[in-house]
Order: C-alpha cells, then sequence, then structure tokens
C-alpha cells in the first residue's frame, strides 16, 4: 500500500512540474512549482524521512516561493 501511496506522489510531483513549465502565466507556473515541492515533502515523510520532509516544505516550498513572488512582483513593471 505504501508502495501505491509512493508511486502517486511521484506521478503528481512530475504532473506538477510539467504543468509549471508548460502554462502560460508566472503566477500559475510558480503554484505549480510550489505543488510540486509540497508534493515532494509529503513524498519524505512517506518515506520515512521527517527532517528532509520539513525542511523541503519550509525552504523548498515556502520560502523558495515566496522570494520568487516577491521577484515578479518586484520586476512586473520592467516589462518592455
Amino acid at each position: 500500500m505504501i508502495e501505491l501511496l509512493v508511486y502517486l506522489l511521484c506521478a503528481s510531483i512530475l504532473v506538477s512540474g510539467i504543468l509549471a513549465v508548460g502554462v502560460k502565466g508566472l503566477m500559475a507556473a510558480l503554484a505549480s512549482a510550489g505543488l510540486a515541492g509540497l508534493f515532494a515533502a509529503v513524498c519524505y515523510e512517506v518515506l520515512g524521512a521527517p527532517d528532509v520532509a520539513m525542511t523541503q516544505a519550509s525552504i523548498g516550498s515556502g520560502l523558495a516561493m515566496l522570494i520568487f513572488l516577491y521577484a515578479i512582483r518586484r520586476t512586473a513593471g520592467a516589462e518592455d
């Protein structure tokens, strides 16, 4: 049963990553990339690495997405 859950999470990571690359809008791509990071954090937790899962969730999905959001907001007016 755990193997099936891990396979579903890995498939979700792949779908989210492909969706992040394929969408047109920056905000949608940012949300998809953050979702891929959250799926990775859940996958780490299921596989028994809670320290890696917490780091991925807080830094990989949380802080990195906030920095990207800030950068997108700051450079939105700089488009020519």
